[in-house]
């Protein structure tokens, strides 16, 4: 059984998003980097980027598999995990907490009621 945090919002393609004021951090979810598998490369937005919900924002490789990643949100990359370039395994040993993608500053706040609890990601996933 995958865990989920239950401080985090979370979308139905598996991302987690933890969200400080108009900042989101961005992150694949434990079910993601279990099926993945070892993650080998990780493709990470462009810093100072514009993106609207749902474009392709980066892309994640595994010895099993490729995988874009689609902006959970509206806005403006503020940061990116660089340890993630060197260390991309950084996702599978930690996917909440060191293994974060990217952050985000929110452009359409509204977007936010979109995103799914816990509780409901749960029973997405399950």
């Amino acid at each position: 059984m995958a865990e989920i945090n239950q401080n985090y919002l979370y979308t139905d393609s598996n991302l987690w998003v933890e969200i400080k004021g108009d900042i989101a951090r961005v992150g694949i979810d434990d079910y993601s980097q279990n099926e993945f598998g070892e993650i080998v490369y990780v493709d990470l937005p462009k810093l100072d980027h514009e993106y609207v919900k749902e474009d392709e924002i980066c892309v994640i490789e595994s010895v099993k598999t490729a995988s874009d990643i689609y902006a959970p949100l509206s806005g403006k990359i503020v940061s990116v995990n660089k340890e993630l370039i060197d260390n991309p395994k950084l996702i599978n040993q930690s996917c909440y907490t060191k293994g974060w993608l990217f952050d985000i500053k929110v452009s359409q706040k509204e977007e936010i009621k979109e995103l799914l609890t816990p509780e409901d990601y749960r029973s997405h996933v399950e």
